[in-house]
């Protein structure tokens, strides 16, 4: 552990007796109570995340607008100063280089979020296509980032601020919150599927931050590892790169074409490619399915139609909110129907599913489980 980078809140992570592996380099909790445990409390009360590890490149100058616009496949004519929009990047052919969230800081400021393992890749990207003039720069190692999730995040958050959550929307941020006496970003996003915040401030304030939120949360609020995240990005159906979007898999396979807009005038990376994908050149795509035999799908494993290996399980688990093994593969077209059936080869094993659609958890289930 000594060798692997560390966040502002490892030593508060230790102290409340986080798990701690190596995750990518960085020493990050696969868990404290239990997975299980935290990812229910998530789903009914709040957790809190440390998800500093992620990376943060600020782009500023007089073409920082045009620039982000040729750089993202989604379209920043949708959104204004104050709000944040999530892209995918793409290689010419229509890889995936990274997804990513934008926030609009002004017209010529732009907060950009990019996860932790292309960090540097992602900034390699940015300054080679960067016009002169514009300032790129890496600011990950100066930011701590915290999510707060759940049913709760918006009572728990309130506790320590005078600033009105309720007026934050969703995909909407605030930049001049007052927490712990400094001024941090605040915004309504997320990657569990419940409503919540994720807070960006001086990577010196984290720790007095970390300690503010618990106390004020009391037992509305626990820490949560990184094996719940997981889970819970998993069963709403959240995509992770590297598993549905990859250099070799592209956003239009992975499901996520409302994402790419190329009927914008700026040209981007991957545009044509996209393009086509979306009229109709599609060869495969990811899917979801629910298992009919007993074993649990994992990331990786062989999917088979009549003995024919034809694809693999991009992410694949136990969904503890809906308490299924179920999971997302990548097939040819012709397998993608809903009814289709599939084997997952476990261990060697052929195990029966069955792609379905509309299988994954939101905020809709959870209110007609209730109902």
């Amino acid at each position: 552990m000594s060798e692997l980078k560390r966040t502002p809140f490892y030593e508060k992570e230790i102290a409340a007796g986080g798990k701690m592996i190596d995750f990518g380099g960085w020493a990050l909790p696969v868990q404290y109570e239990g997975i299980l445990k935290e990812h229910k409390r998530v789903r009914e009360n709040a957790g809190l995340f440390d998800v500093s590890h992620m990376g943060e490149i600020l782009v500023k100058g007089e073409e920082a607008r045009g620039f982000v616009q040729s750089i993202i496949a989604n379209d920043l004519d949708r959104i204004g100063t104050g709000q944040a929009i999530y892209s995918p990047i793409c290689y010419d052919d229509g890889g995936t280089v990274d997804d990513l969230i934008v926030y609009q800081i002004a017209e010529d400021e732009y907060f950009i979020v990019v996860n932790a393992a292309n960090v540097e890749k992602d900034f390699d990207w940015f300054c080679q296509h960067a016009p002169e003039g514009l300032t790129v720069e890496n600011i990950s190692s100066e930011i701590a980032q915290l999510a707060v999730q759940g049913p709760k995040a918006q009572e728990v958050l309130q506790r320590i601020t005078d600033y009105d959550l309720s007026t934050i929307k969703f995909f909407h941020f605030a930049a001049n919150v007052k927490l712990v006496g400094s001024e941090a970003i605040v915004s309504r996003t997320g990657y569990t599927g419940e409503d919540g915040f994720e807070i960006y401030i001086n990577a010196k304030e984290g720790p007095a931050l970390w300690d503010a939120i618990l106390d004020a949360g009391k037992d509305d609020i626990a820490p949560i590892g990184l094996g719940a995240r997981d889970t819970l990005r998993f069963e709403a159906k959240l995509p992770l790169y590297g598993h549905e979007i990859t250099k070799e898999i592209s956003p239009v396979e992975a499901g996520l074409g409302f994402f790419i807009r190329p009927e914008k005038e700026a040209g981007f990376h991957g545009k044509a490619a996209l393009a086509a994908q979306k009229e109709g050149a599609l060869t495969r795509k990811v899917v979801e399915f629910e298992m009919v035999g007993r074993g649990i799908p994992r990331e990786g494993y062989p999917v088979a139609v009549e003995g024919k290996e034809v694809g693999w399980v991009t992410s694949g688990m136990f969904a503890p909110t809906l308490g299924k093994n179920m999971g997302l593969a990548i097939l040819p077209k012709e397998f993608t129907e809903p009814g289709t059936k599939i084997d997952v080869i476990i261990r060697g094993r052929s195990v029966p599913a069955e792609v379905k659609k509309g299988i994954f958890y939101s905020k809709k289930t959870k209110s007609k489980k209730n109902a």
